[in-house]
């Protein structure tokens, strides 16, 4: 699983994206470092940097300029700017981007081109622009893999459903369809974390909206069930592992257990489900994801069972003590 790369040229290309992500980047100097990689999904808008604290300046992070800063500079003299910009840009900065359109000295494009640090503008207000390249980082940085299984958005929530070739990920994922629920992605799903604790699933552009069954071929459920029937993405919030049916293994009649599966370090619900003659997955994976979703709101019903179960065996052992101190005493 390779590390995600960004580069600075790469960042000025998705700037250009989708209006709601769009920054309309413009390169001012600094052209011979666009090579220059972006490391970290955070920005970084230190203003106390330029006042000499650079300890607060982190490396990979871009490095946003705004009305604040730009005034900062201007405000000094030809020397104390000189000198506060060569100190800043000496650091591990992939660049620097100027918000709100603001006009920058020609200092600032002097350092950028001697230091070989890009110097970006964008007409974007601050937070606005903050708030852009956050999102197009999160998703351009975002570590991403390729895995074989089903995602499906089963009562919004998101089921990834795994196991060995030729299992019946795909008929499952079908009899769901039909029950009325959306298919993101059929045998491979691409996987990638957002933040620390979300993992996304999608489906890759060749394969998208198409699913592959045994003895009827690919067919694609959009076209077939309607545009309802699918959707781009999903978190996913469960992962149902199928295996074929094992005599000699005991499984867990309760439900109590509540293991896990690993998407980048973070840890997602699973249900191990076996297969087996006679079951109809489609139900019990709807099932599944019906209990989970009450999971989620602090509602689990092996525990409660569980619960009343021994609250009526402490019961009826208070009772049974209870009769037997009286004949006790009577025999005396």
């Amino acid at each position: 699983m390779a590390e995600p790369v960004l580069t600075v040229a790469g960042l000025i290309e998705r700037g250009s994206g989708p209006a709601s992500l769009s920054l309309s980047l413009e390169l001012l100097s600094g052209a011979r470092g666009l090579e220059r990689r972006v490391g970290s999904p955070y920005i970084q808008k230190t203003g106390l940097a330029l006042a000499g604290f650079h300890e607060y300046l982190r490396p990979g992070r871009i490095v946003v300029f705004g009305e604040s800063e730009v005034r900062y500079l201007d405000s000094l003299t030809h020397e104390a700017r000189v000198a506060v910009l060569h100190t800043t840009f000496s650091h591990d900065i992939p660049c620097v981007l100027i918000t709100g359109g603001w006009d920058v000295h020609d200092d600032l494009r002097s350092a950028a081109d001697h230091h070989q640090v890009p110097l970006l503008r964008t007409a974007v207000s601050t937070p606005v622009a903050i708030a852009r390249i956050s999102a197009l980082l999160d998703d351009a940085l975002a570590i991403r893999e390729i895995i074989h299984g089903v995602l499906m958005d089963v009562l919004g929530l998101g089921v990834l459903i795994v196991g060995d070739s030729g299992i019946g990920k795909s008929e499952c994922a079908l009899d769901l369809v039909v029950r009325g629920h959306r298919l993101v992605a059929d045998d491979t799903v691409q996987i990638r974390r957002r933040g620390d604790s979300v993992i996304l699933g999608a489906c890759p552009e060749p394969t998208r909206y198409h699913m592959e069954l045994r003895g009827l071929g690919i067919i694609n459920i959009r076209d077939l069930f309607g545009v309802a029937a699918t959707r781009a993405a999903k978190r996913v919030e469960l992962v149902v592992q199928l295996e074929r049916w094992d005599v000699h293994r005991e499984y867990d009649r309760l439900g109590l257990d509540e293991n896990t599966y690993d998407l980048f370090g973070v840890k997602v619900p699973l249900i191990s489900m076996p297969v087996a003659p006679g079951r109809n997955l489609a139900t019990l994976v709807e099932v599944a994801a019906r209990n989970q979703l009450l999971r989620s709101r602090g509602l689990n019903a092996a525990r409660d069972f569980v619960d009343r179960l021994e609250q009526q065996l402490q019961e009826e052992e208070t009772e049974s003590d209870s009769e037997e101190e009286p004949r006790s005493g009577g025999s005396r």
